[in-house]
């Protein structure tokens, strides 16, 4: 399932957009939940775009070059409603890249295991103070549910890092 996919047909869903405006957007508003690049963004218009998902069509304004301007299709709104289930109603099997560095954490003497998962304790707190710095959306509670779940999850890896480091320390 593609979640980038789901993400730019969900905006499309509000209104047809200029591939700028998509990416302003998604740059702007939702850096903290997806970090889709500009490339990326284009790539998926013109693949939804060869199936079907979305039109284009050019539009200009004055001395302005022209624009191509990106409008979902109803085959693109069941797209969206289908990828949409689907993400709520699954869960990840995502294996973490830090998972396998706790498998070969042995190789590393105890004290620096500690000094590392201390760098990491520290880099999760700032993490969530920025996402805890983000304000409400209010705009309904999607992109807010969104930004709470990353919360619980940084809290729970602080939390298990935190215990990993104090188990750590009272082995010695």
């Amino acid at each position: 399932m593609d979640e980038r996919e789901l993400l730019v047909l969900g905006l499309l869903m509000t209104q047809s957009q200029h591939g700028y405006q998509i990416n302003e957007f998604i740059e702007k508003n939702l850096g903290r939940v997806s970090d889709m690049k500009k490339a990326t963004a284009y790539s998926i218009l013109k693949r939804l775009n060869q199936n079907g998902d979305v039109d284009v069509s050019v539009e200009q304004e004055g001395n302005r070059p022209p624009r191509q301007m990106y409008a979902i299709t109803p085959k693109g709104e069941q797209k969206f409603y289908e990828l949409l289930r689907g993400t709520l109603s699954t869960i990840e099997e995502v294996t973490p890249a830090g998972d396998i560095g706790f498998m070969f954490i042995d190789h590393l003497s105890k004290q620096e295991a500690v000094s590392l998962l201390k760098q990491k304790v520290l880099k999760i707190e700032r993490q969530l103070a920025l996402l805890q710095a983000v304000p409400e959306h209010g705009h309904g509670s999607g992109v807010d549910l969104s930004i709470k779940h990353r919360i619980a999850l940084l809290k729970c890896e602080q939390e298990w890092a935190a215990s990993t480091v104090k188990d750590f320390t009272d082995a010695d």
